[in-house]
């Protein structure tokens, strides 16, 4: 162990520029990668961007459906479809089957 300390002194003794410049480089390759705003944060920020994105299409589509729901809800056609699809009602003369899944 001490005789690689004494080669690494004796390397930054001869190549002092060298051995600064490599150190520099380290330390911003460091800052680069690691900081608040660094490439490792960057590329994690974009792929929650992307997922929020994605989130937000799927509520605009969920919106628009409840939406045409709403508008068509007051229509006699889709009151009958409701009450006979949710409380099974049927119409006088009608059989009502009911299947369950079990």
């Amino acid at each position: 162990m001490k005789q690689a300390l004494h080669m690494f002194w004796g390397y930054v003794r001869t190549n002092p520029k060298k051995f600064f410049f490599a150190v520099v480089a380290v330390v911003f390759l460091t800052w680069l990668l690691f900081d608040d705003y660094g490439l490792v944060t960057r590329i994690s920020m974009e792929a929650e961007h992307r997922r929020l994105l994605h989130e937000q299409e799927a509520g605009q589509r969920r919106i628009q459906l409840n939406e045409e729901r709403i508008r068509h809800a007051a229509d006699p056609d889709s009151i009958e479809k409701a009450a006979r699809e949710r409380y099974n009602f049927r119409r006088e003369g009608e059989r009502l089957y009911i299947i369950r899944n079990e």
